[in-house]
C-alpha cells in the first residue's frame, strides 16, 4: 500500500493517467490532422479563386460571339454566291 492507496486503487490510478495520456495524444493527432486539411483546403480555394479569375477574364469578349457568328454566316454567304457564279460561268464556257 502506497499513500494509503490499495494496489488495486493504484492500478486503476495509473490506468486512467495511461488512458488519460493516450486521450491526450489522440486530441493532439486529430487536431494536428485538422489543421493540415484546413491548409490544403486554403490552398485549393485559392487556387480554385485565381481559376475562376482566369475563365472570367477568358470569357470576357464572349459577347463577341453573336457578332463574330454573323460575320461568319455573311462570308459563306459571299462565298456560296461567288461558287454559283462560278459554276455557271464555267458551264457557259463548256457548252
Amino acid at each position: 500500500m502506497t499513500n494509503g492507496l490499495t494496489s488495486t486503487q493504484e492500478q486503476l490510478w495509473w490506468g486512467a493517467i495511461i488512458a488519460g495520456f493516450v486521450v491526450v495524444l489522440a486530441v493532439a493527432a486529430l487536431l494536428t490532422i485538422l489543421v493540415l486539411l484546413v491548409r490544403t483546403i486554403d490552398q485549393r480555394v485559392t487556387q480554385i479563386k485565381a481559376t475562376l479569375v482566369q475563365a472570367e477574364a477568358n470569357t470576357s469578349d464572349a459577347s463577341l460571339i453573336q457578332t463574330v457568328g454573323e460575320g461568319v454566316d455573311g462570308v459563306l454567304a459571299e462565298g456560296l454566291e461567288h461558287h454559283l457564279f462560278l459554276g455557271r460561268v464555267l458551264d457557259k464556257v463548256r457548252s
